[in-house]
């Protein structure tokens, strides 16, 4: 039995890695969309039951106890005003206006539940915007060894490079077809992570005026208590 050449061999391995390429793309797609629609389930919870609570200080222990990251924006929040009301709280957090600590800690917790929903998203969108570059180098080494075998066979009739450069071609084609889902499938999830974004963003902003309306200020719940929401640290770890 004929070994394979290695120009061959190079043109497998390069469907080969863009099956790999392909079978990651649909699993990352499968674990984001179940990641986004868990999230947009346990945001919607919280969002009922947090606007139904009757004030904000009543609404504490809700945002400790649901999951989602509405309820995460809502715990850092209730974090930020809660130091300094606790008599132990001390340190030069302390020193920081209450409504610039508000702020800034919405703020960081939005900016980390987008890291958390971007995860994966670059792996895909660099098999989008690569794969059709492998085809084609897979396509190259192969119209190499099509005319390799066209030169050895001393002819040039149509039966002779038509099949050769065919199944050269078969890598471009295979390229294209593993870019084209990937990049559908990142835009997509790109613009899901916009809009909850913005809903995170939407809510922020509610709370903050929830909390302005409150000096800024919310009594302390025991939930919150026994989970250290007066430490600043404590939430960082929690979140």
């Amino acid at each position: 039995m004929a070994l394979a050449s290695p120009l061959e061999s190079i043109e497998s391995a390069v469907i080969w890695l863009l099956v790999v390429f392909s079978v990651a793309t649909w699993g990352l797609a499968l674990l984001k969309g179940v990641q986004f629609g868990r999230l947009k389930a346990q945001d919607r919870k919280f969002h009922k039951q947090f606007w139904a609570a009757s004030s904000l200080d009543s609404a504490a222990e809700l945002a400790e106890t649901q999951p989602g990251a509405a309820a995460r924006v809502a715990q850092a929040g209730y974090a930020a005003i809660q130091v300094g009301d606790t008599p132990h709280a001390a340190d030069l957090s302390q020193a920081i206006n209450h409504q610039d600590r508000l702020e800034r800690a919405l703020r960081q917790q939005i900016v980390r539940e987008r890291r958390s929903l971007e995860t994966g998203l670059a792996v895909v969108a660099s098999i989008g915007s690569t794969s059709p570059f492998i085809g084609l180098f897979g396509t190259v080494w192969g119209i190499m060894e099509a005319l390799k075998g066209i030169s050895a066979a001393g002819s040039a009739s149509l039966e002779t490079v038509a099949g050769p450069i065919g199944a050269a071609l078969v890598a471009t084609g295979v390229g294209i077809a593993v870019a084209v889902p990937a990049v559908l499938v990142y835009n997509y999830f790109l613009r899901r992570l916009k809009l909850t974004a913005a809903d995170l963003d939407d809510f922020a902003h509610d709370f903050y005026s929830l909390a302005q309306k409150n000096a800024f200020r919310v009594l302390l719940h025991p939930v919150l208590t026994k989970a250290g929401a007066g430490s600043p640290q404590k939430v960082k770890e929690a979140s």
